[in-house]
């Protein structure tokens, strides 16, 4: 695994680039790289590297990268969720995937997870040279979710959120430090992510890298984040692992994109919750469905 970096808008990104240790898919044009971005607040060193070792099992490079201000990668401000910003970043991460030696240009699928999980569903819609999409315990609808906040912690909550938005908007106008906010706490908390178990699914696979704060102005732009609505505009095959138990991102939201995505679409679905997806008898059953997915499309 070696560490590479890539600009995204002028900044500069860094990532991992996990070599195929197969040539099962390789052919005269080279072999087929998978681009990874992770999901809200998250970076490259939490849990998703089990799953990029096995795509390099099965012949696939991996170019892991973190988001501009997360992790290793430059930018500021730092820990601003910006879901516009993230759709880029995946763009910029292909552009170096196809860039990489020995790497098919014309064989880049773009993989996501939580907030990511969306993500590629409009990077995918974006770009049609991509030639698949694999999404896990996607958030496809933010305002889904926001509106799933305010029925499980009240009114309350989703008030003292988008008060900490404002605040931290205001401070970005008069150019002073963010106003930072807790990206996941126990319920009742002033945590973003507030779900029962959602704190313990995060320490359970996020890296020394991951900082639980972020800028408060993200909050804002989280309705705004509906990937749902871009589905229809998705040519590529399209693998869509769901956490049937999943408490943090609506799951019917998923099958609607299913649903949009009409024979287009595969569908696994677990029953899990939305961290478990990452370790266990889960794990091996979304990797497992992951890699045959990438040799059917791939081979």
């Amino acid at each position: 695994m070696d560490t590479i970096t890539f600009e995204s808008r002028g900044t500069r990104c860094e990532a991992w680039h996990v070599a195929a240790t197969s040539s099962a898919l390789t052919t005269g044009h080279g072999r087929p790289c998978v681009v990874m971005g992770h999901g809200f607040g998250a970076t490259r060193d939490a849990g998703l590297l089990p799953f990029a070792e096995r795509f390099a099992a099965a012949g696939c490079d991996v170019v892991l990268f973190d988001y501009r201000g997360f992790g290793t990668s430059e930018g500021s401000p730092r820990q601003d969720v910006d879901h516009r910003r993230h759709r880029e970043d995946y763009h910029a991460a292909i552009g170096a995937a196809r860039a990489l030696p020995g790497v098919d240009a014309e064989r880049i699928v773009v993989w996501g997870s939580s907030y990511s999980g969306g993500h590629v569903i409009v990077v995918a819609a974006q770009d049609p040279s991509v030639r698949a999409v694999i999404s896990q315990g996607a958030a496809m609808d933010g305002l889904a979710a926001l509106l799933g906040v305010r029925e499980t912690s009240g009114t309350g909550k989703a008030l003292a959120l988008t008060a900490a938005g404002l605040r931290d908007c205001g401070r970005a106008m008069t150019r002073r430090r963010p106003h930072l906010v807790p990206i996941v706490g126990e319920p009742g908390s002033e945590a973003v992510i507030s779900a029962p178990g959602a704190l313990r699914g995060y320490r359970t696979i996020m890296g020394p890298t991951f900082r639980n704060e972020m800028c408060g102005r993200g909050v804002l732009r989280i309705a705004a984040n509906r990937p749902v609505r871009w589905a229809t505009r998705v040519t590529s095959p399209v693998l869509l692992v769901v956490a049937a138990k999943d408490n943090i991102a609506p799951v019917a939201a998923v099958h609607e994109v299913a649903r949009l995505l009409g024979d287009r679409a595969e569908t696994l679905s677990l029953p899990c919750g939305h961290f478990d997806i990452y370790s266990g008898r889960s794990f091996e059953q979304s990797v497992a469905t992951q890699v045959d997915f990438l040799r059917r499309v791939l081979g």
